[in-house]
């Protein structure tokens, strides 16, 4: 079972950025972000496959955020500036060993079948 290790997050004010990782214990084949806020969907972020670095941004956070990966590491890195009071939620590290031959399934939920535990990140206005 490959385990998901989550860092970052925590209080910012608006306007300020912030940058959260995510460490596979295994080999897997696409990871990414997803929040979720109160009362709300869990809703994708971004996302990277690893073998050829394709990458989906929501279009919330697209021009925002930069999303990269370490393959030496299994790391992904999401960095969000500008962030939005709107920006508030649990955020969650997901990551899948399938095969994706479509890009576009990067940003489903159901793609993915291992996830983090989670980490606040807090916008202050």
């Amino acid at each position: 079972q490959v385990l998901l290790d989550e860092s970052g997050g925590g209080f910012v004010q608006a306007g300020g950025s912030l940058t959260l990782s995510c460490t596979a214990s295994g080999n897997t084949n696409a990871m990414g972000w997803f929040r979720q806020a109160p009362e709300k969907e869990r809703e994708i972020v971004a996302a990277v496959r690893w073998r050829d670095g394709h990458t989906f941004y929501a279009d919330s956070i697209k021009g925002r955020s930069t999303i990269s990966k370490d393959s030496g590491k299994k790391t992904i890195s999401l960095y969000l500036n500008s962030l939005k009071p709107e920006d508030t939620a649990v955020y969650f590290c997901a990551a899948t060993s399938r095969t994706l031959p479509i890009v576009s399934s990067l940003a489903l939920r159901q793609t993915y079948e291992l996830w983090g535990q989670g980490t606040q990140v807090t916008v202050s206005s």
